[in-house]
């Protein structure tokens, strides 16, 4: 695209002229340049004071002699308000598709929404909580443990009561739906960010040697220090020990391993007789078996607690693996599986129908009938 196309497409997104579509991947583009996942609203003086800079130092990645680092030029440019060929999502092709156009086929109600904080708490002796509809307060006491539900939409554990029985073995369980997420501060102070269609199940209090929980799908940890007590995390075959530091835990039962990312701190990863430690930057995976260390990228590990969808050379099972959590909806596949790999990022707040038009774009094809996206060849 010329700039004379990037400033047009400028023009007609400040004249309110663009499609639902194209002002949903200008506003995805800018929340990706300004990190912040919420919708963005660009007025006219921001775009302005941007519009030059990044022009600037776009032209001067591509005109540049040294390899072009996609990855970064994406996150650079907020490429929507002005170089839409740039895209932040971009395909590497196993095989050609030329001359084939693309297009969806929408059947009934396509807007399905974004996910956002919904959640369920499980109690003790069995009673559920919808923590979507729970006004903020006091929630329930579990042994003279009191729990809240703050403004922020987080639940806290106050363990400050005189009441609260010491040693009690009682546990909860927090369960995020499809198209989910949740924060809550266990007892000992850790804070956790829980991912969609995730499971995290805790004591109310951590009254032994160890603090012990169990995760199934994925959760952001920032544990409280305790030299005395550790922190394990047991998911899908493995167990995280940490003393108190910041990781990510992606353990999904449909994903092809389980992976343990680190961002401060000293982690311990077992799996049977198998031990592995990590430093910061570095990610464990355990695959049929087999822990392995790899440089983690640090961006993609943590990119879902900043509301966005980050692909690195994932194929479509992949990211519609994603897009079905997010936004609750049943993927199916006719025919041959699109043979492509995906690179880039994207804001998750817009709707499905809106995210599916972008891949669209990029010879995928696909229809939506009700809550089912069905790709085709």
């Amino acid at each position: 695209m010329s700039k004379k196309d990037a400033t047009d497409l400028l023009n007609r997104y400040r004249n309110g002229e663009v499609s639902e579509e194209e002002k949903a991947l200008v506003e995805s583009w800018y929340a990706a340049y300004t990190q912040n996942a919420a919708t963005p609203k660009i007025d006219d003086q921001e775009l302005e004071k941007n519009r030059d800079e990044i022009l600037r130092r776009v032209l001067s990645d591509v005109s540049g002699t040294r390899k072009i680092n996609f990855g970064r030029l994406i996150s650079i440019a907020a490429l929507a308000i002005l170089i839409l060929c740039a895209s932040v999502l971009f395909i590497k092709y196993r095989t050609p598709h030329q001359g084939q156009p693309s297009y969806a086929v929408k059947k009934g109600n396509t807007n399905i929404p974004p996910g956002g904080n919904r959640a369920t708490l499980i109690l003790s002796n069995g009673s559920t909580i919808n923590l979507n509809d729970t006004k903020n307060g006091a929630l329930a006491n579990e042994k003279g443990v009191v729990i809240h539900k703050n403004a922020d939409g987080r639940i806290t554990y106050d363990e400050s009561s005189h009441n609260a029985t010491p040693g009690a073995n009682v546990f909860n369980t927090v369960i995020t739906p499809k198209g989910g997420q949740y924060q809550l501060v266990l007892g000992d102070g850790t804070k956790v960010w829980l991912n969609a269609a995730s499971t995290l199940k805790y004591p109310v209090t951590f009254s032994g040697i160890k603090r012990e929980i169990e995760l199934s799908g994925e959760a952001y940890f920032e544990v409280a220090h305790d030299q005395h007590k550790p922190f394990l995390v047991i998911s899908n075959g493995q167990t995280v020990e940490v003393l108190g530091t910041h990781f990510n835990v992606n353990a999904y039962p449909d994903e092809k391993m389980t992976r343990t990312t680190l961002l401060e701190g000293s982690v311990k990863v077992s799996a049977g007789e198998m031990t592995s430690k990590i430093r910061p930057g570095q990610q464990v995976q355990f695959k049929d078996g087999h822990l392995a260390i790899a440089q983690a990228d640090i961006e993609e590990a943590i990119a879902w607690k900043k509301g966005f969808f980050y692909f690195k050379d994932d194929d479509i099972q992949t990211v519609m693996r994603q897009l079905s959590r997010w936004y609750d909806v049943v993927v199916k596949y006719e025919g041959q599986i699109p043979t492509r790999e995906f690179s880039g990022q994207m804001n998750k707040n817009i709707n499905a129908s809106q995210l599916m038009h972008i891949l669209s774009i990029e010879q995928i094809h696909y229809r939506i009938e009700g809550r089912t996206i069905i790709i085709m060849p």
